[in-house]
């Protein structure tokens, strides 16, 4: 059996300050917004965040940027976040941004155990300064370093009390790789199951990467809203 919170404050005490962290999600689809918010209340600073983009605003991840509780980010994409955006032109932020394969590719390798591997993508442009470049079968590719974290923060549609993730359509996204990827790994869950009632065929994360879980409502915000005129 997991550990079981049921406060969100709670679930996130044993991030400290410089940690890094995953943090799942695509936009603002299956992002752990009640564990983010739990952590911008709680202050804690000097962040690593790994995350395909910052969220925005004022929701997600653009919570603990206002806060400026980041220090550096890693991710594929600056988003709708205008926050975001003027900390990475002012120079207040650290950001690397990575093709949105190769972060997802480092991601995976990383959760497997795999150091590094050989990538096309970004070969010839800023990305390759400073790394390994060799050719295979006439083509070039890009050494590139698989990435862990301290702790991966993901949000699942449901689990069990062992630990098994089962994630819904688009939500899946960076979660099940993440999951895999985090010394420790705490899911935020809409519905929480007794052991046995997930089919072993469809879970996507097995309990194994998941130290811990709580279960929370989510608002399921839209990012960009588009309407007639």
């Amino acid at each position: 059996m997991k550990k079981i919170y049921s406060d969100f404050t709670e679930a996130v005490e044993g991030i400290k300050d410089g940690m890094t962290l995953m943090v799942g999600g695509f936009g603002l689809c299956g992002i752990p917004e009640n564990l983010i918010k739990a952590l911008a209340e709680k202050g804690t600073k000097d962040l690593t965040i790994i995350s395909n983009n910052c969220g925005v605003d004022d929701w997600g991840l653009g919570l603990l940027l206002r806060n400026k509780q980041i220090k550096k980010i890693i991710a594929s994409y600056v988003g709708e976040n205008k926050e975001f955006e003027r900390q990475l032109l002012s120079g207040e932020i650290e950001v690397e941004l990575t093709p949105q394969g190769t972060l997802a590719e480092k991601i995976r390798a990383g959760g497997a155990g795999i150091p590094a591997f050989f990538t096309p993508a970004g070969v010839g442009t800023p990305i390759a300064e400073g790394k390994e470049v060799r050719e295979y079968n006439g083509k070039e590719y890009l050494l590139e370093e698989s990435l862990t974290a301290d702790y991966s923060l993901v949000r699942a549609f449901q689990a069990d009390k062992m630990g098994n993730l089962v994630y819904r359509k688009t939500a899946r996204n960076f979660n099940s790789m993440m999951a895999a990827a985090g010394k420790v790994t705490i899911a935020e869950v809409e519905n929480l199951v007794e052991v046995g009632e997930l089919d072993p065929n469809f879970i996507h994360s097995p309990g194994i990467y998941v130290q811990s879980i709580i279960q929370g409502e989510q608002e399921k915000r839209i990012e960009r809203r588009t309407i007639r005129s």
